[in-house]
């Protein structure tokens, strides 16, 4: 069951508005989805996973901030409980990371981990349960991101100008790993996105160097087919399982 709802999550990640910026992510979003799990053979709802942004200010600079929340319904809790946090401060033009944070809670085993992005530094502190805290600096690439930036990173695209089976490379950094990630236009489809009502998407397989991914264009996200690029459905195949994470709930786009 861990396994199984941190790749949930880490789908969701992978994959990603009024514009006040020129990104045209905005500050003020909220995006709500259900995460299931295909158990016998049935899609079974094991959790919520929300997504939401806010412009927050130092005495320097203007950061957005993108935060993605995972945590099971309630009347799982008592067989796996599960809170996981991931956020991300970026810059909200360029969407440029400074500063990746990860607390994880999942069953009784918890992490927190921080990132700190200066240039093709990276400054990572971590801290698992009953340990002592680590911290180490490793170099990456000028374009890597953090794979919460990734997931926005996708919504910037000008897919509408992509050919069918075109794909576009990003590199991911997580547990101190950079990691190669693909993305490929499949086609588009109409999905149902809760309460937007029916959406024309585009429909997108993620390929990335990891053992947590299976199958050629088995894990697919759909972005809605207009410039907003709103995540409507995550589709994932991982090991042990298959599943889906779909839009309940959009506000502040």
């Amino acid at each position: 069951m861990k396994k199984t709802l941190f790749s949930l999550a880490l789908i969701l990640i992978f994959c990603s508005f009024k514009t006040d910026n020129n990104t045209g992510i905005p500050s003020g979003e909220n995006l709500i989805f259900v995460g299931s799990y295909n158990m016998s053979g049935l899609m079974t709802q094991l959790a919520q996973v929300t997504l939401s942004t806010e412009m927050v200010k130092t005495s320097k600079n203007s950061y957005l901030h993108l935060n993605c929340e995972l945590a099971t319904y309630a009347k799982w809790d008592k067989f796996f409980r599960i809170r996981d946090s991931y956020e991300s401060y970026v810059d909200p033009i360029t969407l440029k990371p400074s500063l990746y944070k990860r607390s994880i809670e999942e069953g009784g085993w918890t992490k927190k981990e921080k990132y700190a992005f200066k240039g093709n530094s990276v400054t990572s502190t971590s801290k698992r349960k009953n340990t002592p805290e680590e911290t180490r600096t490793f170099t990456v690439g000028s374009s890597t991101l953090d794979v919460v930036t990734l997931m926005y990173k996708l919504r910037t695209l000008d897919i509408a100008k992509m050919k069918i089976g075109e794909s576009k490379s990003f590199v991911a950094v997580f547990d101190e790993k950079q990691i190669p990630v693909t993305i490929k236009l499949i086609g588009n489809e109409t999905v149902s996105a809760g309460n937007l009502g029916s959406k024309n998407c585009y429909k997108l397989s993620i390929g990335a160097k990891t053992d947590v991914l299976r199958g050629k264009d088995k894990n697919l996200i759909y972005l809605t087919a207009d410039a907003k690029k709103v995540p409507i459905l995550m589709k994932f195949s991982i090991p042990v399982g298959t599943g889906q994470l779909a839009l309940t709930s959009a506000s502040g786009i």
